[in-house]
């Protein structure tokens, strides 16, 4: 057996990890680009498209998580239909 210099095989160690994170800054460098290249698909274009390929191949949805809103804009809208149906013209 050989015994190996224990200078050498930090050296050799370090020169590994210097190659590796090059190369992740690397790989990450190309991720970004990509990203930037592509657009971004909406939240409803997902929606669209999953509920068109679950339709398609016949599946139920089933609800996983739901997200519960504040009453403010059921609030809003009730306030608008109400004041909408007042008459501001009035006869003279």
């Amino acid at each position: 057996m050989s015994a190996t210099n224990p200078e050498q095989s930090l050296a050799a160690l370090l020169e590994s990890v210097r190659a590796l994170s090059e190369r992740i800054e690397h790989l990450e460098a190309e991720v970004a680009q990509q990203r930037q290249q592509t657009p971004a698909v909406s939240d409803e274009v997902a929606i669209a498209i999953s509920a068109a390929v679950a339709a398609f191949l016949g599946h139920r949805a089933k609800v996983k998580q739901m997200h519960y809103r504040t009453g403010e804009a059921w609030a809003q809208q009730g306030r608008v239909v109400v004041q909408g149906r007042h008459n501001i013209h009035g006869s003279r």
